[in-house]
């Protein structure tokens, strides 16, 4: 129910949910709870049901603090759907950073239809955001987030300083993502050595080409990113002052994954 640009701009039939989430009809990547009405252009990815939120929340817990009563703070929340998981466990409040103008309203659509009232939204970029900020946190949550990032390990850094747990999911640079999709192996430059506030670390660089449709692009702000493997991401974590770390790998259709928890 995609309203085209200079077409009657009005909803005709009975109010409902579904009518607001139809509003990007095609462009979702997620996938809506199995409670949730069935709606024409859903997404793939079961983010709304996800097992790495409920994986972070037993570990935290068992590091020293999981999500209920916490204040945190998630970057880059594409359509909610950790949001909403995060709010139903319980949370203080979530502060949720998102560059994407398409993806913040969708946000705010989730945050209107599944009644998630204990989230902020602001619309920006979450680096500068983070530059500035004096308040402090809980928790800091980065899922997909740091390989769309020039430097990945600055956010780390600036994490660092606000947060006293983490949690992070990314895909990470490993070969075997060249033998599941050899097809993108020519987007990805040299590697280069990189060093952020005293930490040294190696950068793959990946460029993004021009995107046919940015109505479902999800990647960064910039022509490329770096990604990091996940040692790498590992030792950045300690060298910025979290030490209790619970972490694992897991297969992903662009090789392999890092999900992590980590407190001071």
């Amino acid at each position: 129910m995609q309203i085209p640009i200079n077409e009657r701009p009005f909803i005709d039939s009975a109010p409902s949910v579904v009518n607001a989430v139809e509003i990007f009809s095609g462009e979702w990547a997620c996938r809506f709870p199995q409670s949730f009405p069935n709606f024409k252009g859903a997404g793939a990815v079961a983010a709304f049901e996800d097992s790495r939120i409920v994986w972070a929340n037993e570990n935290l817990t068992k590091l020293g603090g999981g999500f209920e009563g916490a204040e945190v703070l998630e970057l880059g929340p594409l359509e909610a759907a950790h949001t909403y998981m995060i709010s139903r466990l319980g949370c203080k409040n979530i502060l949720s950073i998102e560059n994407n103008p398409r993806a913040f309203l969708k946000c705010l659509v989730v945050k209107e239809v599944m009644d998630i009232q204990r989230a902020n939204f602001l619309l920006g970029d979450a680096l500068l955001y983070l530059k500035e900020n004096r308040r402090q946190f809980d928790i800091g949550v980065a899922s997909a987030f740091l390989n769309h990032l020039v430097q990945p390990v600055e956010i780390i850094e600036k994490f660092s300083k606000c947060c006293r747990a983490l949690f992070i999911w990314n895909v990470v640079f490993d070969e075997s993502l060249f033998e599941k999709q050899p097809e993108i192996k020519p987007t990805f430059g040299f590697p280069r050595t990189s060093e952020w506030e005293g930490f040294h670390h190696t950068l793959y660089p990946h460029y993004y080409g021009q995107p046919a449709d940015y109505s479902r692009f999800w990647g960064g702000s910039q022509p490329s990113c770096c990604w990091m493997r996940s040692k790498d991401i590992l030792e950045a974590v300690k060298h910025f002052g979290f030490q209790k770390i619970e972490w694992k790998e897991e297969e992903n259709p662009y090789g392999k994954a890092l999900c992590l928890v980590a407190c001071k």
